[in-house]
């Protein structure tokens, strides 16, 4: 059964989210809150929870996962940023936006996309979340928490629990959070002369990016 993990929404308990940090490094996949819905996340560098991570999803290595960064420092250490991207990206930083890059060499191979060498990015601005982040150290890699034959992203953390008790490691629940997932942006396009390329509209207001 996935443990529960019941922290306060502004000021998160340190002792809860060091047992998840700990999770984590033994190889567990978690669901998480963030500022849009709840996210499937593990160790960037665990090949075994990564594929964990797809089979819960149910998706293969052409969908870009995400990784989840506690500022826009550390977002710019995994990916090739340009000035023109950066400016966007401190706009819209923290906030619930993905944004695809280049990936850089700190990003292992297998979890960028296989034809483009590309992964999503974003800086969360969720307090339990970002606690968690901080804790941990480094980027998680993350996933929305859409299931199989689902429509819309699971927000609940009981029922998040329940229907996936023997596939994750434990369930942060740290109060109600939105049930939209992220605005998707691919910013590569800018690195060639050429403009952003929104591809999905999500909790992340477009105007924000001026798009």
């Amino acid at each position: 059964m996935a443990q529960l993990f019941e922290v306060h929404p502004d000021n998160p308990q340190p002792r809860l989210l060091r047992q998840a940090v700990l999770a984590l490094h033994a190889g567990a996949v978690l669901a998480v809150p963030t500022d849009s819905c709840y996210a499937l996340v593990c160790h960037l560098d665990d090949k075994a929870a990564v594929e964990r991570l797809r089979r819960i999803r149910g998706i293969d290595e052409r969908h870009h996962l995400t990784l989840l960064c506690r500022d826009l420092s550390e977002l710019a250490s995994y990916a090739r940023v340009d000035n023109r991207q950066y400016r966007l990206l401190k706009a819209a930083t923290p906030g619930p936006y993905t944004f695809i890059l280049e990936a850089s060499k700190e990003v292992p191979r297998r979890v960028s996309h296989p034809q483009r060498k590309t992964i999503g990015l974003r800086v969360p601005a969720h307090r339990a979340l970002s606690e968690l982040l901080a804790l941990h150290g480094a980027p998680l890699l993350g996933t929305t928490l859409i299931l199989p034959g689902d429509d819309s992203p699971l927000n609940d953390a009981a029922l998040i629990r329940e229907r996936l008790q023997h596939a994750v490691a434990a369930v942060i629940d740290a109060g109600s959070c939105p049930q939209e997932p992220t605005t998707v942006v691919d910013l590569t396009p800018m690195s060639t002369g050429g403009d952003p390329e929104v591809l999905r509209v999500g909790r992340g207001p477009l105007a924000t990016l001026g798009l």
